[in-house]
């Protein structure tokens, strides 16, 4: 028995329950979570049972007893034996916490970068600086050297001069642009060839142009939800470190690299636990044990934040191939069309893969909010 627990004991060191600087994939983090949970349960369970045999041992020898005074000593070695199973149980918690406490410290930090990441990611899409330039025929070249023909040709008596503001409206701009010509003096092989050199343009432009704006508002919903994520979870650190003592932020710890700093904490709180007793120890269990649950919520929250992304992105993608005359206008189309094309095609696969979910399953659940495993 006793070589069993050594060998047991030997496999937890090789257990990882400090804050790895380096962190890994979040379900990566969940599984040795609930490795070393079981490593733990396992390691106790077997010191205990060596207890509780010692406890029938005695039970036997107190029948059998034949003077007060064995019974006396055997009663007392009972007692102290109860003890000290209750001692097991409590360090047996206490390592749990510390091993849930911390695997979840890994987790927030690695969901912080994939958030940071997600920011930089909605920044810098080329939606919100290349929509308005592929949606409106006013920024393309061609459209341009149009309108300048059409204002050289156009009848003065009758053409009008549009204002800076209703110049800038691809609708009211082409509304001017084809009434000029048609009472221009361009002649009609010279309206032909000019509308030849843009129709691919306007086309593209006028059928798309919805199409891109949604893009580009929904990215901007994408942000702004992402904004909120990246709020949520500053919070929950605040609030996970808070009963150990540990006060800067989050975005302060990640920037100073002090992770190793919230170990330290834990430790010292959990030497503080262990000195307590009754209900003050309970409410210092509690404090370290409601962040796990508060981290459980929050994963809910960014898996349903990055499903609502992927499906964006997904939509997106349909959205951009609908195009009905991409192929008889593709040399015409503008390279930053085929770019955000591009830009979307990466999103998703980073939305399947550097974003994807946090895979926690019920039993998962149990082991990290109560470490309990259901195969023990």
């Amino acid at each position: 028995m006793k070589t069993r627990i050594y060998i047991l004991a030997a496999m937890l060191l090789h257990v990882n329950v400090s804050f790895s600087k380096h962190g890994s994939d979040p379900n990566d983090i969940v599984l040795e979570m609930a490795a070393a949970i079981q490593l733990v349960n396992k390691k106790y369970n077997l010191l205990k049972s060596e207890k509780e045999a010692q406890l029938q041992i005695i039970s036997r020898n107190l029948y059998s007893a034949s003077s007060t005074d064995a019974q006396i000593k055997l009663l007392l070695q009972k007692e102290q034996i109860k003890d000290e199973i209750a001692i097991l149980t409590r360090e047996n918690n206490n390592e749990i916490s510390k091993i849930k406490y911390l695997k979840g410290l890994q987790v927030i930090k690695n969901l912080y970068e994939k958030v940071l990441g997600l920011d930089h990611h909605f920044a810098s899409v080329r939606t919100f600086n290349e929509i308005s330039k592929i949606s409106n025929p006013n920024q393309y070249p061609e459209y341009s050297k149009l309108k300048e023909v059409v204002a050289a040709k156009k009848d003065k008596k009758f053409a009008v001069d549009l204002t800076s503001v209703l110049g800038s409206n691809s609708i009211v701009s082409l509304v001017q642009t084809f009434t000029n010509m048609i009472g221009s003096a361009l002649t009609k092989e010279e309206k032909e060839k000019e509308l030849a050199s843009v129709e691919c343009i306007l086309d593209f432009t006028l059928r798309m142009q919805n199409d891109l704006n949604t893009i580009y508002f929904e990215t901007a919903f994408l942000q702004t939800s992402n904004n909120k994520v990246k709020e949520d979870i500053e919070t929950l650190f605040r609030d996970y470190t808070k009963p150990i003592g540990y006060m800067p932020s989050l975005e302060e710890c990640r920037k100073n690299d002090d992770w190793e700093t919230i170990t330290q904490k834990m430790d010292e709180y959990l030497s503080r636990m262990k000195a307590e007793t009754g209900n003050a120890q309970y409410k210092m269990q509690v404090n370290v044990e409601f962040p796990i649950d508060r981290l459980m919520q929050f994963i809910a929250q960014y898996n349903n934040f990055i499903d609502q992304g992927g499906k964006f992105y997904e939509k997106f993608k349909i959205i951009l191939n609908s195009y009905e005359n991409e192929k008889q206008c593709e040399s015409k189309l503008p390279p930053e069309y085929k770019k955000l094309k591009s830009d979307i095609d990466v999103a998703i696969q980073k939305f399947n893969t550097a974003y994807k979910p946090v895979e926690i399953n019920g039993t998962k659940m149990k082991e990290i909010l109560y470490g309990l495993n259901e195969f023990d």
